[in-house]
């Protein structure tokens, strides 16, 4: 019954985390969502999830990313609404098994039923690019340092 109330309350508490919108400086969630599934990634601590991918490229080439950082196509890097910006992760696109660790340094997406944005290249570097947009099995290699 005690474990029950927990989940419940766990359940509630994430209902009120929403995405932070593109290019500001607000405060992160400490979870994340994704797909629609009930897992979270907690802080701190090594995770897995199944997120959906698309890419983006040289509509952005060259422009600061929410970190501060000139975006590159051509990198390892990636965007999401909430995690930390410098948390590493590798990202394996299911249909084909082909791996690539990212950066993320920027924020998005924010086009709906989207959770991920990886650079052009990293998208080709796994398979990506050819369909677009696909499910990708995220796992945090190392969580980034903005808590």
């Amino acid at each position: 019954m005690r474990s029950y109330t927990w989940v419940l309350l766990l359940g509630i508490f994430l209902l009120g985390c929403g995405p932070s919108p593109r290019y500001t400086d607000s405060a992160l969630s400490p979870y994340m969502r994704h797909d629609r599934e009930a897992s979270v990634l907690i802080k701190g601590v090594k995770h897995t999830a199944i997120m959906t991918a698309s890419y983006y490229g040289e509509d952005f080439h060259g422009k600061r990313t929410s970190s501060g950082e000139i975006f590159d196509m051509y990198g390892m890097t990636a965007a999401h609404k909430t995690l930390p910006l410098g948390t590493v992760l590798k990202v394996t696109y299911i249909p084909t098994g082909r791996s690539v660790v990212v950066k993320v340094n920027d924020r998005g997406p924010f086009v709906p039923g989207r959770d991920l944005d990886l650079s052009y290249g990293a998208a080709l570097k796994i398979g990506l690019v050819r369909d677009g947009v696909g499910k990708v099995k995220v796992t945090v290699i190392k969580w980034g340092d903005e808590r």
